[in-house]
């Protein structure tokens, strides 16, 4: 909205008198105008992007809920711990170096790795605010958060503070800068040399997020081995069941509600017009994304159910619970991308990539007490590929930039799904070259795992100084005699 005062007087015409002040008052006027419209521009994107970070950080109690009610009741406080310290390392952590290696640019380019905004020092401008920060502290430590549970119930606690520092510090915040920065080298956002002429659409991170977090646990669990008891001798797996359903199905609603931050959130403005004067713009595109994600989950969760059916014979809460997660983690790429419909067919082979990753996982005796590397890595990688299959031509000209390749099977042909291979590689290359050596330099050094006595005991009892639960009602350990109410039988005779 521009206003040119000498054109205005023009107009205006010699009757006026000083035709000149006027059109100087009025196009002042119109200039404060506009500056009001861009600050409520900006109030309104930011504000948006910090109820999303709210709800991404929710998720941070239904990760703990989620793991708490999978683990066995003498490890509880163990796990709702390290989820707390999750939080509160990654926080520092991201805020002193990780916040500045994802998103640190300007000046000269450096596609592998960000170098300014550290410790948020020029922050706020132009491009980031505050809330950016928060949002992307949230999102870091939802990966930490994943790992953990892959490691559950029987890592020492100084190397969950060690693995979760580097994590949120370093490791995620490279692969972020990678995909996600205006000039990563594979970063959909670049302005020019493109990966394949498409860059990378990992739209809220199926591998940004989940994959990281996914091969970090496989590499950390496999480094320690399985549990005490998982397998017996012979190999068999045994099940060591979580010690509460309902808290693994409050963690899961927790988690559910958190992804509507988590997928939609991720445009991070949402008042964008696609086109001048139309209903359609960035809030049609944030429910749509909304839906993809619903219905990803939704289909997923059916398709364990029946699944897990017709191969256990049983009907388990558990199962459905995990395979709705691989369902949201599987769509998060594609999310703002793809058609409802698609998203379907998403959950659908969401839901059977979990299936076949846990069957693979007991024959090679891999044990991951919460399914996390199966879950967030398998189903992360399958949404990554999904998403280059059938990401939609006018969802990707409106959430990045028009002629951009997309889904090769809606006729964009295969450029984005070369794109999508090389993220999975370097993902799987790059998490396994730092959090495996970290893994491997912490079981060397007899940090990483606790002893069989602690693990046989429990961690809370051995390293928190009690258990999580106590039974006040129990009274078979109190000492003195015991008296037995006995009821009259039906066969007493009458006195």
């Amino acid at each position: 909205m521009a206003c040119s005062a000498n054109e205005l007087a023009q107009l205006l015409g010699p009757n006026i008198t000083n035709s000149t002040a006027a059109a100087d008052f009025i196009c002042s006027r119109f200039t404060t105008s506009e500056n009001n419209f861009t600050a409520t521009k900006y109030a309104v994107d930011n504000t948006y992007l910090l109820f999303s970070a709210y709800l991404v950080f929710a998720m941070q109690l239904g990760f703990a809920m989620l793991c708490a009610g999978s683990v066995r009741a003498k490890n509880t406080m163990n796990i709702m711990l390290t989820n707390v310290l999750d939080a509160a390392t990654g926080g520092l952590f991201y805020y002193l170096f990780g916040f500045a290696f994802a998103f640190g640019t300007g000046g000269s380019e450096n596609g592998f790795i960000g170098k300014h905004h550290f410790g948020l020092k020029t922050i706020p401008s132009q491009d980031l605010d505050y809330s950016n920060f928060l949002y992307q502290w949230a999102f870091a430590i939802a990966a930490a958060g994943i790992t953990s549970g892959s490691i559950a119930e029987r890592t020492q606690f100084v190397a969950y503070l060690i693995y979760s520092s580097f994590l949120t510090g370093f490791v995620y915040p490279v692969v972020s800068h990678w995909f996600w920065s205006a000039d990563g080298w594979a970063s959909a956002f670049r302005a020019d040399n493109l990966l394949f002429g498409s860059g990378v659409i990992d739209f809220a991170g199926s591998g940004v997020v989940h994959m990281v977090g996914g091969i970090a646990g496989l590499w950390g669990a496999l480094i320690e081995g399985p549990r005490i008891g998982r397998f017996d001798h012979s190999g068999r797996a045994i099940s060591l069941r979580g010690h509460s359903a309902s808290l693994v199905v409050l963690g899961t609603f927790l988690l559910w509600f958190g992804w509507y931050g988590f997928n939609p959130g991720s445009f991070n403005k949402i008042l964008v017009a696609y086109t001048d004067g139309s209903y359609n713009g960035q809030w049609s595109a944030v429910g749509r994304t909304a839906v993809t994600t619903t219905l990803a989950g939704c289909t997923a969760a059916l398709t364990t159910l029946f699944g897990k059916r017709i191969l256990s014979g049983h009907w388990n809460v558990t199962d459905v619970c995990n395979g709705l997660l691989g369902g949201f983690a599987a769509i998060t790429a594609g999310c703002s991308v793809v058609d409802p419909w698609a998203a379907i067919i998403c959950g659908f082979v969401a839901a059977w990539v979990l299936i076949g990753c846990n069957m693979l996982a007991e024959k090679l005796k891999f044990d991951d007490p919460l399914e996390a590397a199966q879950l967030h890595g398998g189903c992360g990688a399958w949404g990554v590929i999904f998403t280059a299959l059938f990401a939609r031509e006018k969802y990707v000209d409106q959430v990045y930039k028009p002629g951009r390749p997309y889904g090769l099977f809606m006729g964009g042909g295969g450029k984005l799904l070369a794109a999508h291979v090389i993220q999975i590689l370097v993902i799987t290359g790059w998490v396994s070259a730092t959090m495996g050596t970290l893994f491997y330099i912490l079981h060397k050094l007899k940090l990483l795992r606790i002893s069989a006595e602690d693990e046989m005991a429990g961690m809370d009892l051995t390293r928190h100084g009690g258990f999580a639960y106590y039974h006040d009602e129990d009274e078979s350990q109190k000492p003195g005699i015991k008296l037995r109410k006995i009821e009259p039988s039906a066969n007493s005779s009458n006195v």
